[in-house]
């Protein structure tokens, strides 16, 4: 099973001959959801939830600790990039998990990570997008947007409102997906395209303002109750401009949020029209990624000062009530409305980017699971009329809708489970072993050895974010209920499995042959 080989699956062991799937994916929608994956507009709206919540930020460098974090999922980059040319298939990682880790260890770590996990993180980013459309419209002067900026569980908030947009705005999402795939797809290239530019725009901006600017937009937050000074935020930090431990303690909010998800072109790789896209959107994407994230908080240094950078994303009074972030200060110091309403639109689109490749995301996991027979068989259903995977689209509707209405109204509780992500890392690292058995089995030479050496320095470099997780759980959510939800889905699908392989056997089908073979485009 080297690369351009396939081998014929056996008769029956799959669903059907084909996933039913259409070749509509353009080069600019490949990289695009990659990047929308990879989330870098979401991660400069939030890392001072993260800065206010660790134990000191003393010497935490956002542009060092940037490099850093893209550096550790170099080896990943090579894994996801030589994987996607040997198994173009949908499902991406989780075929090649289960193809060189067997059936049951394959679709249990899939099961848990990119498929149960998406909907705890699409129910928060969801309410995420309603916090930033509040938060943009606050920074716009509209005071009425703050009940839709605060979190459910802070007074003021409106949580039935919350709800009712982040629903509306979910729903028209999954209904352009089921419709026409093509838009759910092109929605987030125009999205993705739009919040670049925001992003640039708000560099140029800032840049622009200069000291003053920044000195002038903390005047105008003070005025109206922020209590809060340049020169009084600035004083306030002491240390070092970088210090390696504490660095590494911010290590997991890069994790998060940024540079790990590259596996949205690979799940969807036998649906890209161009094989040079398919082949390369994953270093295109996870460099721009990169670029972006680490010249934005570059931006915020350079202009604002390291130790006011710090200080303010640190401080609690302007990230919680005044929603300091690098979207709201290009906001704040921009010469005109126009300009700042484009930075604020820029900021949303990125979240609601996000969201389309979430629903993309499922989608393809649970088709593909349920092409293999391990999730049920309805879950493969492609509509002939829309060529869209319906029921998968139908499931993820309801199950992130609950999940949305209960986050709104109980946000304390209920966000910590944002933190069971660290599923996804140990599943990365997963993916990392299985890429390094895959060309120990089926590959020669430097192929082979690219495979091996790569694999395991991704296994290695996720093993290691994961514990920093437990390392820091006060600041990165974990708790009994987070990592409950992880037991409980690894169970969940432990049970799935050797349940669909019982019930398959009575129908004359061995469940285990599928992950013997590649499955059909």
């Amino acid at each position: 099973m080297s690369e351009g080989q396939e081998t014929k699956p056996a008769t029956g062991v799959f669903v059907r001959e084909a996933t039913g799937l259409v070749k509509r994916v353009s080069a600019l929608d490949t990289i695009a959801i990659n990047m929308a994956d990879l989330s870098v507009g979401s991660a400069l709206g939030i890392v001072g939830f993260t800065m206010v919540l660790l134990p000191t930020v003393s010497g935490v460098n956002l542009v060092l600790g940037s490099i850093i974090s893209w550096v550790l999922t170099v080896p990943q980059i090579f894994v996801y990039t030589l994987m996607s040319r040997r198994v173009p298939r949908t499902g991406g990682d989780y075929v090649w998990l289960s193809r060189s880790l067997g059936g049951f260890i394959g679709t249990v770590i899939s099961f848990v990570g990119p498929v149960i996990n998406v909907f705890a993180f699409l129910a928060i980013i969801s309410l995420a997008t309603v916090f930033t459309i509040g938060s943009v419209g606050l920074s716009l002067g509209y005071s009425n947007f703050l009940a839709l900026a605060l979190p459910g569980n802070v007074p003021g908030s409106a949580p039935l409102s919350q709800f009712v947009v982040a629903a509306v705005i979910f729903s028209l999402l999954i209904i352009a997906n089921i419709v026409r795939p093509k838009l759910g797809f092109r929605l987030i290239s125009v999205f993705i395209v739009i919040g670049l530019l925001a992003m640039l725009v708000s560099d140029f901006t800032i840049i622009g303002a200069g000291r003053q600017g920044v000195v002038g937009y903390m005047d105008f937050l003070n005025s109206i109750g922020a209590k809060a000074t340049y020169a009084s935020i600035a004083n306030s930090y002491s240390g070092p401009t970088f210090d390696l431990t504490a660095t590494i303690s911010i290590l997991p909010f890069f994790a998060i949020f940024l540079y790990p998800f590259v596996n949205a072109s690979p799940a969807i790789a036998s649906e890209i029209r161009s094989k040079k896209a398919r082949d390369w959107a994953v270093p295109i994407a996870s460099l721009l990624t990169f670029f972006f994230a680490t010249s934005s908080f570059a931006v915020m240094y350079y202009v604002g000062g390291f130790q006011f950078t710090n200080a303010a994303l640190s401080n609690p009074t302007l990230v919680f009530d005044y929603s300091f972030n690098f979207w709201t200060l290009g906001m704040g110091v921009a010469s005109n409305t126009a300009v700042a309403g484009f930075i604020g639109l820029g900021w949303i689109l990125w979240n609601v980017a996000i969201l389309g490749f979430g629903i993309i995301l499922f989608s393809r996991y649970a088709l593909a699971m349920g092409f293999d027979r391990f999730l049920p068989s309805a879950l493969a259903y492609v509509s002939p009329r829309f060529g869209s995977p319906v029921i998968a689209h139908a499931i993820d509707l309801v199950v992130t809708l609950v999940l949305v209405g209960l986050t709104a109204f109980f946000y304390g509780p209920l966000s910590s489970l944002g933190s069971a992500i660290v599923a996804s890392m140990f599943f990365f690292a997963f993916v990392g072993i299985g890429a390094a058995v895959y060309g120990a089995r089926h590959d020669k030479g430097r192929g082979r050895m690219a495979l091996i050496i790569f694999g395991v320095l991704d296994a290695v470099v996720f093993f290691y974010i994961a514990a920093t997780f437990f390392i820091y759980p006060s600041v990165y959510g974990g708790n009994a209920l987070s990592y409950g939800y992880v037991v409980v889905t690894l169970v969940l699908g432990a049970l799935i499995y050797l349940v669909s392989k019982r019930l398959n056997a009575k129908k004359g089908i061995d469940i285990s042959l599928a992950y013997k073979e590649i499955p059909p485009e």
